[in-house]
């Protein structure tokens, strides 16, 4: 099976989240998209984030109508930090059979150098890149650390990068809605609305459960 692999804070979830869920789904014939809330996040202050469950169940509402979604508290079943690294060797050791697809922003493909072992991320799964519609990357190879640029070969026609251990690197244009969590924060705790930001499915839970109603700082 094919499985996209979709981390983030989703503090909380929002409709961008999904779309690029369903676009990278369709592009690279995913049978399944997991995604995965992140624990203790490593690159984001953890102060006046709401608690792992509710973010989890924000998840849980807004994928319930899509059978090919689900989602893993995977990163909540160990303790410090959430290494994406650590996630996928856990996962591929879990599905042995499976194909891992490990989705992430332009941005943060770009900033990959600081996560933690990024060079083992190419090993444990293929990476799809999210980019911006008419945004110029040029030579995807001069995007990668200058530490392992010489691991991949550049293949024009299908314009993606092979690892020399066999996974692939592609690049899917997304449909670019510029919705953030922290503006929805911001929307909540200012008493405005939402809708169209989020499923109405999270709303209604951020509502229900009084999130986010303190000042975003």
């Amino acid at each position: 099976m094919k499985i996209g692999i979709l981390g983030g804070t989703f503090n909380p979830i929002h409709l961008a989240h999904l779309r690029v869920a369903e676009e990278v789904r369709e592009a690279c014939a995913l049978e399944r998209v997991l995604f995965i809330p992140a624990a203790h996040p490593p690159h984001k202050e953890e102060r006046g984030q709401i608690p792992f469950a509710r973010r989890f169940a924000m998840v849980e509402a807004a994928i319930a109508d899509n059978p090919a979604f689900a989602v893993s508290d995977i990163e909540a079943q160990r303790p410090g930090k959430s290494y994406s690294v650590q996630t996928l060797e856990i996962l591929q050791k879990e599905l042995p059979q499976d194909e891992l697809y490990f989705i992430i922003g332009l941005d943060s493909f770009r900033d990959l150098s600081l996560w933690r072992d990024y060079a083992r991320l190419f090993e444990l799964a293929h990476l799809v890149v999210a980019t911006r519609p008419g945004v110029s990357r040029g030579d995807p190879r001069e995007l990668l650390p200058v530490a392992i640029k010489e691991r991949f070969c550049y293949n024009s026609a299908s314009q993606t990068l092979r690892h020399h251990g066999g996974n692939s690197v592609f690049f899917v244009e997304e449909t670019w809605l510029d919705i953030s969590s922290t503006r929805i924060r911001q929307l909540v705790a200012a008493g405005r609305s939402i809708r169209y930001l989020v499923p109405p499915t999270v709303a209604d839970y951020i509502s229900t459960h009084g999130l986010f109603l303190g000042p975003e700082r």
